[in-house]
């Protein structure tokens, strides 16, 4: 796998009201810039080795495709071969694939949620390709409802997910596919998440991105997760894996996902904009964010990707919090 130096340097970003004001930033700026960036990686990665990756051509081409409409959205040219790739579920399996994917069931799952991604986006318009991805996801799930990635118990990474993050993105992906064609699983996935002790900020965070807002009998349940992100939030602003860890960038893009998604915008307001100020303060000069890893401060290309992916998704998600 390719790999890259880690960066030392971040920058701070001030964010200000006003784009007038002499030196300032514009307010869209870590985005541009983080959009910028996974638009040279996304084709880049298909290009210079000739098969296709979960971080690139899944969690980075999500960021991308979020992106569309803005000004500062990718060419078309940096999703072509992405596109190509994910209207062929039946070769996912079968062709070249980075060959660091050991795991198929999140490989499926990834290609998956970035196919949900471009059909809903507009930018592949046969949704049967969506059901055909999500019959392979399907057939992945395990009895008790989850997606099995990762050790019980293990914390996920921004490439790995692990399994509470990979639950919540299989129901999305089923949900996106058919709610009626896919209720069985749905409701296995569902079940599972709500039975979660929610110990950590990405247990609190699956359970607000993969259950409904709009299901009164699971607002305890997310009512909890919603609670444990507000008292893991530090001083910075960010979040990391526990409450009073330090911040890391995929664990602050989670929650800011996930908080996204509470139906109180006046109770997430101040909540949100920390958090996006400590994404924006720790976004390297390149666009990129320096990698999440467990343990922290490991280099790794495809977590490298994934996490800029991630925040870039957040970022997106929150723009006006």
């Amino acid at each position: 796998m390719r790999r890259v130096a880690a960066y030392g340097l971040t920058i701070a970003v001030t964010v200000v009201g006003s784009c007038a004001v002499r030196g300032a930033a514009p307010r869209d700026d870590a985005e541009r810039r983080a959009v910028a960036f996974l638009a040279r990686e996304v084709p880049a990665w298909s290009r210079d080795n000739h098969c296709f990756s979960c971080h690139n051509n899944g969690d980075a081409a999500r960021a991308l495709l979020a992106a569309k409409g803005r000004p500062y959205g990718p060419s078309a040219d940096a999703l072509v071969d992405t596109l190509g790739w994910l209207e062929r579920p039946e070769r996912w399996d079968t062709t070249a694939v980075d060959p660091a994917i050991s795991d198929k069931t999140l490989a499926r799952l990834q290609f998956a949620t970035a196919l949900a991604s471009a059909v809903e986006q507009g930018r592949i318009g046969n949704r049967k390709l969506l059901v055909q991805a999500a019959e392979l996801v399907a057939n992945d799930q395990s009895p008790d409802g989850s997606w099995p990635i990762g050790a019980r118990g293990s914390l996920g990474t921004p490439a790995t997910y692990g399994r509470p993050l990979a639950t919540a993105l299989g129901r999305q992906a089923l949900a996106s596919a058919g709610a009626n064609r896919f209720a069985a699983p749905i409701a296995r996935a569902e079940r599972w998440l709500r039975e979660q002790p929610l110990e950590n900020v990405l247990d609190a965070s699956a359970v607000l991105i993969g259950l409904s807002p709009d299901r009164p009998g699971d607002h305890s349940v997310r009512r909890r997760g919603f609670e444990l992100l507000k008292r893991a939030q530090t001083d910075r602003g960010g979040w990391g894996p526990f409450v009073r860890s330090p911040p890391e960038p995929f664990d602050t893009a989670l929650a800011l996902l996930a908080m996204s998604r509470w139906e109180d915008h006046t109770e997430v307001a101040s909540l949100l904009r920390r958090g996006r100020a400590y994404l924006v303060a720790s976004q390297n000069e390149d666009g990129s964010w320096t990698e999440t890893t467990r343990p922290a401060g490991g280099e790794s290309y495809a977590q490298r990707i994934s996490t800029s992916g991630w925040a870039t998704l957040a970022l997106l998600a929150t723009e006006n919090p």
